[in-house]
């Protein structure tokens, strides 16, 4: 790699290997100025970048998609409209009895609070001109109050709340001002009509309480009573048409204050790298807009100098990243592998986000209306979670699940953005080869590369715990612990010795415990290394005896010591001095290169014949890559292993671990036939470590009576009805009962209706194992934010 950052792994210290057949040719990048007459307006990849990717719920796939409307209006029932004029009609009719005079007892309230002399006995004739005022007081209160009576038992409030809750800003501010401004006209006595009787019923009470007209009509009590009514109009329409949050939106509209001179439009299009031309980097960004148009840059290559361009910005590198931009346009800050794409690719990508588009969601009931219709994705996100994919083959969990992911990481890893290590069976259709950095191929002579057994560990006691996972983890009479304890003892000596740890046939052998083998280590050993001495003394004295823990281990190890493994696994340069026959010459890879780089990893698992170390590799390699994310924790790219088949692999240990790795930038993706390929003590502890899961169709009902647990309940609204026979009474009632169930064959029946609110399963285990279609999958999503999407029947072929 040169030093110029086009092709260099940012913040790396190990070598990458590189494909066995070199890393493709990289496109010519012919230099295009910007404002070139031959430039054109617009690409594919132009047109791609400035598709919109609104923000949407987790696991929605946010390409082009337009969220959800604002949720239906809710509409009024007939029975509040009716409600509402009801009590109108009663006002009216009351208001026309009172204005006749015969409205009973009209005057006896205005006869007990007012003066005699007021009135012509024995009437209420007014005699004054206080009781001229005083009636016309009267009969605007009674108003008022019957105004107020029908208001509030028809609800009026409430349907100009509801009336104006269908309104958005601001068109419910400006209903509400228009609304004030006439009150306070018709409360005013500007028009030629009377008013309502507000202004003047304050202004007659003044008249009435001062005893003349002199203190009514004085401008200071004019100007209070005036202010009062305008203000108290004015809460009313501010509080019904939210008038505060909207002041307080143009007050901050406000201060943020005009663009600057020279400053890029808001709706500049991404295609025309904005962020860098507001970072005053526009040369940079006239580049980059010219090598988009002319279709010099893929999709890779745009999220590839975005993700530099996010690096370079916050550390404040500004000048590298355009002086890297100018050298070498589009093509800058390549993977070290030099592909700048995929030989072909099979699902939908939109890696300016990350997501990968595996389905669609229907629109039954079930689904909740943000995710109605909507594609459904997977991104780092949620894969930092970890995944746990269950369905048999044929369901598609390979191929619309866990194909698109590994597909969607390897492209990631092009960008700089992740690591993937997908592990398959030899014949999977995980990628081509082409698609990867490193293939290995256990068992096979043509494989270029071999797996590391230690992941170049240094520490013994690391290394042996890595291994005793893969050796030990399954079994439940011979736990990890004592295993890794057991390894240690023997592997820390050989390194003391030999300076590098034992290969799968010397370790065999001191497992084995064969005397020879445990004498020549001890006197090996160098004379001040008595640490290394205590430790293998141990051994020296439990060979033969009952309390020998190493045959269990030799036992399990010898499936790794087959001639057809011969020469790999191994440890480092010199290990053909251990005595084994070296038929094949691959290079040892380790997996704690995947915490380094940005590197695509896939291995191969060994087949038919060779299952019990198929699994015993699956379960070592998920070892050493649960240690490598967890000790390279400040990488700035996601590390992810994919596992198309976790049968047999997952152990304790192991489980714990996977729970642990959002908080690492890291996830696994586990694929299950069914939850039988688990221990039945695992399967509460493995759906709690994951936070997506999936049921593909076609699962067992005991699986998906443990994904159901999983998912919990919720509570919905039933509707129960219950018909009652009606028994009459009276006899005329019975005949015509009788008559009616000749007629209809049927007895009168009542409904009763009992609507309640129930606590139920969110998908059942009969639902899950019946209900769900085939090349469809229940899935649940989690983000690393927590965020979380409920259980979503997908179609993966959609």
């Amino acid at each position: 790699m040169d030093g110029d950052e086009t092709r260099d792994a940012r913040g790396t210290r190990r070598a990458v290997p590189r494909p066995a057949s070199g890393p493709p040719p990289m496109p010519p990048v012919p230099p295009a100025p910007p404002g070139h007459p031959h430039v054109p307006q617009s690409s594919p990849v132009a047109t791609w970048l400035d598709v919109p990717r609104a923000d949407a719920e987790v696991g929605i796939w946010r390409f082009g998609h337009v969220p959800p409307r604002v949720p239906r209006k809710r509409k009024l029932a007939p029975a509040s409209r009716l409600g509402a004029l009801i009590p109108l009609g009663i006002g009216i009719v009351l208001w026309s009895l009172w204005l006749n005079n015969t409205f009973p007892y009209k005057g006896s309230l205005l006869a007990l609070v007012t003066p005699g002399d007021w009135w012509y006995s024995p009437t209420l004739s007014p005699q004054t001109w206080q009781g001229w005022v005083a009636r016309a007081v009267y009969d605007e209160i009674f108003f008022v109050v019957l105004l107020i009576a029908a208001g509030y038992l028809g609800s009026w409030p409430t349907l100009i709340r509801f009336w104006l809750g269908n309104r958005s800003q601001p068109q419910r501010a400006a209903i509400t001002a228009a609304g004030a401004a006439v009150a306070l006209v018709l409360v005013f006595p500007v028009l030629d009509s009377d008013p309502v009787p507000v202004y003047t019923t304050i202004i007659y009470l003044i008249a009435l309480f001062a005893d003349g007209w002199a203190a009514a009509g004085a401008p200071v009590t004019v100007f209070l009573v005036d202010t009062s009514i305008t203000l108290a109009v004015l809460w009313v329409a501010a509080r019904w048409g939210d008038w505060r949050p909207l002041v307080r939106h143009w007050r901050t509209a406000r201060q943020a204050g005009p663009r600057p001179d020279g400053a890029p439009a808001a709706v500049a299009p991404p295609s025309r790298w904005p962020l860098l031309r507001v970072a005053g980097q526009t040369q940079a960004a006239d580049l980059l807009s010219a090598d988009v148009l002319t279709g010099r840059m893929t999709d890779v290559d745009c999220a590839r100098v975005g993700r530099a361009w996010d690096l370079l910005h916050t550390q404040g590198r500004l000048v590298s990243f355009t002086e890297t931009v100018v050298r070498h346009g589009g093509a800058a800050w390549t993977h070290p592998s030099g592909a700048r794409d995929l030989p072909r690719r099979t699902t939908e990508h939109d890696l300016l986000v990350g997501q990968v588009r595996v389905g669609r969601c229907g629109s039954d009931e079930r689904t909740p209306p943000a995710y109605r219709n909507a594609g459904v994705a997977l991104d780092p996100a949620t894969l930092g979670t970890s995944l746990l994919a269950v369905g048999p083959p044929g369901s598609g969990r390979t191929e619309r699940l866990t194909v698109p992911v590994v597909e969607s990481l390897t492209l990631g890893a092009l960008t700089g953005a992740c690591a993937v290590v997908a592990v398959g069976t030899v014949g999977s259709s995980l990628g081509p080869d082409d698609a990867f950095d490193v293939v290995i191929r256990p068992g096979d002579p043509a494989s270029v590369h071999d797996l590391h057994l230690y992941a170049e560990a240094t520490d013994p006691d690391a290394a042996a715990a890595v291994l005793a996972e893969g050796l030990a983890g399954d079994l439940e009479t011979f736990g990890a612990g004592r295993a890794a304890t057991a390894l240690a003892q023997l592997i820390g000596p050989y390194r003391a010795a030999h300076g590098r740890f034992p290969a799968v046939p010397v370790l065999r052998e001191l497992l084995e415990g064969r005397p020879q083998t445990l004498a020549e280590l001890l006197e090996a050993l160098p004379p001040d290394a008595t640490a290394m001495r205590r430790e293998l003394e141990p051994w020296l004295r439990r060979t033969g005896t009952a309390a020998e823990c190493g045959p269990p281990l030799a036992d399990r190890l010898a499936l790794l010591d087959r001639p057809v493994f011969r020469g790999f696994f191994g440890t480092g340069p010199q290990a053909a001095e251990d005595g084994a026959e070296q038929t094949h010459a691959a290079r040892p890879f380790s997996l704690s290169a995947v915490g380094h780089h940005p590197l695509r990893v896939r291995i191969d698992l060994p087949g038919q014949g060779h299952e019990e170390a198929a699994q015993l590799l699956a379960r070592l390699v998920l070892a050493q890559f649960l240690a490598v994310a967890r000790a390279n924790g400040d990488r700035s790219h996601f590390v992810c292993l994919v596992l198309d088949d976790a049968s047999g692999t997952l152990t304790p240990g192991t489980v714990r671990a996977v729970q642990r790795l959002r908080a690492h930038h890291a996830g696994v993706v586990l694929g299950l036939r069914t939850l039988g390929d688990v221990p039945q003590t695992l399967h509460g502890p493995l759906l709690s470590a994951v936070g997506c899961r999936a049921a593909c169709s076609g699962v067992s009902t005991w699986d998906g009576r443990a994904l159901a647990e999983a998912w919990g309940t919720e509570w919905v609204e039933t509707t129960e009805v219950a018909k009652h026979t009606v028994f009459a009474d009276q006899p005329m009632t019975r005949f015509i009962h009788a008559v009616r169930k000749l007629v209809t064959g049927r007895a009168v029946t009542t409904d009763a209706v009992t609507v309640r609110q129930v606590e139920r399963e969110r998908w059942s285990a009969s639902e899950l194992a019946h209900a769900v279609p085939a090349g469809h999958a229940v899935l649940s999503l989690t983000s690393v934010k927590g965020e979380y999407a409920p259980p979503l029947l997908v179609d993966l072929h959609a």
